[in-house]
């Protein structure tokens, strides 16, 4: 187990979030703690797949990497300018689709918090805060994405850094990353209680066989991940 509060350096209370973004929660500090793990400096190019307020980009920032950070959400591109402009930090921000804003580059260390909550459409949204979260049936619908691009946006000892839940399989994320040709592991796991996303569909989520019946804790893990040859830096 491990704590999920803001991580040394971060604070939630002076970010700006505009309508819809989504707003650090647990599973944000949860990836906070795997960075600051992490080692970074000037020349460490790092990449967040999902940026949101833009605080974990700006973590990075503030320990002097180079920063890409990527958004499918307008707002959310320009909430995490905002906040860059507020702490005086630079960042690369981009709109669009991960792969396509990053296509023929690599990176140092790469984070994601992706949207992993399984939902009933099969078809990801494409505007208002369910971007966020809604993942599709078994919620793996962008984790996937991730795995299968993971190795050719590495550089050689390059790290991989992504948190979801463990509703999505642990298991199945390690397995495709190491089909990827990635070594992965789980590097830590916590308990937090469900949020009202997750209530809101409890009726489905048991027919579908991913949660039991009265279940009020969600499982998260931080999956770390690199190349088998020199899997750390």
């Amino acid at each position: 187990m491990t704590s999920t509060a803001p991580a040394p350096g971060a604070s939630a209370t002076d970010l700006i979030a505009l309508p819809g973004v989504y707003r650090p929660q647990a599973d944000t500090w949860f990836l906070a703690e795997a960075l600051a793990r992490e080692s970074l400096g000037p020349r460490t190019e790092m990449l967040e797949i999902g940026t949101g307020t833009g605080v974990l980009a700006l973590l990075g920032a503030s320990r002097g990497a180079q920063v890409t950070a990527v958004d499918v959400s307008w707002p959310a591109v320009v909430t995490a300018r905002l906040n860059a402009l507020r702490r005086r930090l630079p960042l690369r921000l981009a709109h669009g689709d991960f792969a396509a804003r990053t296509a023929g580059r690599s990176f140092d260390l790469i984070i994601a918090n992706p949207p992993y909550v399984p939902a009933a459409a099969t078809r990801l949204p494409s505007h208002g805060p369910e971007r966020a979260w809604d993942a599709g049936p078994d919620g793996r619908a962008v984790i996937d994405r991730i795995c299968a691009s993971a190795a050719t946006r590495l550089k050689p000892g390059g790290v991989l850094l992504m948190v979801h839940s463990g509703m999505c399989g642990a298991r199945t994320t390690i397995d495709r990353l190491h089909r990827a040709g990635l070594a992965a592991e789980v590097t830590a796991s916590v308990l937090v209680p469900w949020g009202p996303v997750l209530r809101s569909r409890r009726a489905w989520l048991e027919r579908q066989g991913l949660a039991a019946d009265a279940q009020e804790w969600e499982e998260l893990v931080t999956i770390r991940a690199g190349h088998p040859e020199n899997p750390g830096r």
